[in-house]
């Protein structure tokens, strides 16, 4: 089993990197931060973001449950799609040696 670390804190911790040992799943490092390799920001945020446009909304609540309903409603292949993608850009991060991956 392959854990894909993205290195934030609660994960680093040696509580957390011992439980992953523990269940001898295969760590997979990845950069500190990097938008172009971070699924929120590359696949979910955009995708939400064309979800909610041009949708009007009582109140900041109703923004909220639309939006927390929102994956919900998404099928498998949407997912499948983001995994796939993050996986060509790792990819392509690994050949041109971490830099920048814009698409």
């Amino acid at each position: 089993m392959l854990f894909n670390q993205d290195n934030a804190p609660a994960r680093m911790s040696s509580q957390a990197l011992a439980a992953i040992r523990n269940v001898e799943f295969e760590l997979l490092p990845r950069p500190l931060y990097s938008s172009d390799l971070a699924p929120s920001d590359f696949y979910l945020f955009p995708k939400l973001k064309e979800f909610m446009k041009g949708r009007k909304f009582a109140d900041d609540e109703d923004v909220v449950c639309t939006e927390n309903g929102w994956p919900e409603d998404e099928d498998q292949k949407f997912f499948y799609s983001g995994i796939r993608t993050l996986e060509k850009r790792c990819t392509k991060c690994i050949s041109v040696e971490g830099d920048y991956v814009e698409k």
